[in-house]
């Protein structure tokens, strides 16, 4: 029988990757598409490189709900569903689907998986925020792509990439404090 518990510092830990990703998220810097260059990405990929796809794809959950509910969360300090089925929406629930992927990856002992996987979860939260951007804002789906995909790409690799060595120190340090990550 497998044992499903989560211990008390696994939620608190979770908790405080949400918040991280809260406040990584206001770093933000604006483009004419109306899409900000942000740390969200960052954020999303250290927070399941440290937590693990489960506990990392709860977190950005948890976020998301946040965000809904009013909590000014999301990029700009802003909030609502309103957010999540405007502009940027489709990259914030892409970002539930980048999660697990990332959080795949960093078990990986293959970097070639490894890699694989952490590009699988950025197209995951790619293609749901530009599909969102054409429809909303009548563009095809190449357009779409050129404006609100393509300028951020190479800073989300970037990010990935970041977040996982990020996350290594950051689980070097909580071992070494007495705690394991499963």
């Amino acid at each position: 029988m497998e044992n499903n518990h989560v211990s008390a510092k696994t939620l608190i830990l979770t908790g405080m990757m949400t918040a991280v990703t809260a406040v990584l998220s206001q770093i933000q810097f604006p483009l004419p598409s109306g899409i900000p260059v942000t740390l969200q990405t960052f954020a999303v990929a250290l927070t399941s490189c440290v937590l693990g796809w489960k506990m990392g794809a709860a977190s950005v959950g948890i976020y998301i709900l946040l965000g809904i509910l009013g909590v000014p969360v999301f990029a700009g300090f802003n909030s609502g569903a309103a957010v999540v089925v405007g502009l940027t929406g489709g990259y914030i629930w892409g970002f539930l689907i980048m999660a697990l992927f990332c959080g795949l990856a960093y078990t990986q002992k293959n970097p070639v998986l490894a890699a694989l996987l952490s590009l699988l979860g950025l197209a995951g939260c790619h293609i749901p925020g530009v599909v969102q951007f054409a429809c909303l804002t009548n563009r095809s789906m190449t357009e779409a792509f050129l404006l609100a995909s393509a300028p951020y790409l190479a800073k989300d690799i970037a990010s990935i990439a970041a977040a996982y060595f990020a996350a290594r120190a950051v689980r070097t340090s909580l071992h070494a404090a007495g705690y394991s990550i499963p």
